[in-house]
């Protein structure tokens, strides 16, 4: 039998920069020609971007308007009750966020280099001198406690729902005032400071009610499923402005004259939680077909009832199953606060249209919105960041 010759292994070009680029971008000839047109419309749209940001541009909308994009009109003398509560925030965050990378190396590039823009952004930002110190101490309640979230056993983090949970009285007392603090209509609240609570209300209040919705669709409970299909595919069907009007402006009309107005972000929260809800329960019970049916015969097999099969074998598998599109109808449900500018609320977007209505800062749009923009990029990135951090942890997609 005659013996193949053993050929040595292929040569490798080193993986220089001007290897790939040569792989990549200068294949062919035509490749070429694209790459260098790609290159030239690339260096005039950043050259222009640079000389409209450093020499066209009035960036003093923003910084005689800072306050109002951040609190709206909230009184300038209780600022500290904000301030407190973004130091309760930074330090619950930095403590979960220390245990999740508790694995990982303690000041990895990325971190050294957030932290250093967050000293730097401080130093230089337009404040005045109290909101710099206590932005700058949040940022060292923020590595402070990241540290410490490091140290923390696995089994004491476990409480950390609990104290998340038991913080939103405090935060809401700080805000809204009340017992020794002075009361701050919600009239008042405005910005990010309302863009965030109506996100972070409505994202907590959806999660639950979705999961059961989920549940309740898939029961074997005729009426059960019946009722839970009907919501899910009648919310679906209409759209977040219609639920918002409803809400704003049509619900105080049903209600009797003696019976007490609610408040206006109770009712837009109300609007968001129930629209929300029902995306999100189409999600899980996405989840909730993906898990193997051996798995439920074997847990009933062992024993199980019903809650116990539901709690401790379909719905931890569904909800890491579904965390990629959870994070998405999230990300999404904090975008959709900006539709609440139309009936007057000064969120973000309210607050930016109110600044723009000033005669002195009439035509400023690109200034205010790309401001705006930001602000939005940053906390949508964040949450994006936090879902994968999950992901990556739970092995989805890999196990």
């Amino acid at each position: 039998m005659e013996t193949l010759p053993v050929l040595p292994p292929p040569a490798s070009e080193s993986p220089t920069p001007g290897n790939w680029a040569r792989k990549n971008l200068f294949s062919t000839w035509y490749n070429s020609i694209l790459t260098v047109i790609c290159l030239i419309v690339s260096f005039q749209v950043i050259t222009g971007i640079i000389v409209w940001v450093t020499t066209k541009a009035q960036w003093r909308v923003l910084e005689a308007n800072l306050p109002l994009f951040f609190v709206g009109r909230f009184p300038s003398e209780s600022y500290w009750r904000l301030w407190i509560v973004t130091g309760i925030i930074t330090l619950l965050a930095g403590l979960t966020w220390g245990n999740i990378q508790r694995q990982e190396k303690l000041w990895n590039p990325p971190l050294l280099i957030l932290l250093g823009a967050g000293v730097v952004g401080a130093v230089i930002s337009p404040i005045d001198l109290t909101s710099r110190l206590y932005l700058l101490g949040n940022i060292i309640i923020a590595a402070a406690s990241y540290f410490v979230g490091r140290q923390i056993p696995p089994k004491i983090m476990g409480w950390m729902p609990a104290v998340w949970a038991l913080s939103f009285p405090v935060i809401l007392w700080l805000i809204k005032g009340g017992l020794g603090l002075t009361e701050v209509s919600t009239n008042d609240w405005g910005g990010l400071v309302l863009t965030l609570f109506l996100a972070v209300i409505s994202i907590v209040l959806s999660f639950p009610i979705g999961v059961l919705l989920a549940l309740g669709r898939q029961s074997s409970l005729p009426v059960v499923k019946l009722l839970s299909t009907l919501y899910i595919e009648i919310i679906r069907g209409l759209p977040l402005i219609g639920i918002l009007f409803l809400g704003q402006v049509m619900l105080q009309l049903f209600l009797p004259p003696e019976y007490p107005k609610l408040d206006r972000v109770i009712r837009a929260i109300a609007g968001l939680t129930l629209f929300s809800a029902a995306y999100l329960a189409e999600n899980v019970r996405g989840g909730l077909q993906a898990v193997p049916r051996g798995q439920i015969e074997a847990a009933r097999a062992i024993g199980l009832n019903t809650p116990l099969l539901t709690l401790l074998i379909v719905l931890p598998q569904a909800l890491r199953t579904v965390i990629p599109a959870i994070g998405g109808q999230f990300i999404g449900l904090f975008m959709d606060t900006s539709l609440l500018s139309l009936f007057g609320m000064l969120e973000l977007i309210g607050i930016s249209r109110a600044v723009l209505a000033n005669p002195s800062y009439i035509g400023r749009y690109a200034e205010v919105y790309i401001f705006i923009g930001i602000i939005y990029w940053v906390f949508c990135y964040s949450m994006s960041l936090a879902s994968r951090k999950i992901e990556r942890s739970l092995g989805v997609g890999q196990r």
